[in-house]
């Protein structure tokens, strides 16, 4: 299994980004899969969730600026992010259960899969 993850990189407050995870060796239908992430010193956090039957769920503080989604077709997970601010900015990481309609939870500890995360910085 692997999830390679793309779309990170350096924007202004305010602006967007679209990072994007895509699955090899794992089938993103019928599975839930997670964005964390983790700023320097801090601990990893989740951001959003989609479960086995495609319902998100969002970290309190981020509902309404960021969206997650999934293209099965393409066996990718997506997390668009608006109106970003400096205190968005961390390694984020894509996360897959390895069992078939397991619950999509907030808990890191919940995941086996991970991909190598890709760098988010927000400039003020």
């Amino acid at each position: 299994v692997r999830l390679v993850e793309s779309g990170g990189g350096s924007v202004q407050a305010g602006g967007s980004l679209r990072l994007s995870c895509a699955a090899s060796g794992y089938t993103v239908i019928n599975y839930s899969l997670a964005w964390f992430r983790q700023a320097p010193g801090e601990e990893r956090e989740a951001v959003a969730t989609i479960d086995a039957y495609d319902r998100p769920a969002y970290a309190d503080s981020l509902k309404g600026r960021f969206t997650i989604s999934k293209d099965n077709y393409r066996n990718t997970l997506y997390l668009q992010m608006n109106s970003l601010k400096p205190e968005d900015t961390a390694m984020y990481y894509c996360a897959a259960r390895d069992r078939k309609w397991a619950t999509a939870t907030m808990n890191f500890g919940d995941y086996e899969y991970w991909g190598q995360g890709t760098q988010v910085t927000v400039s003020s």
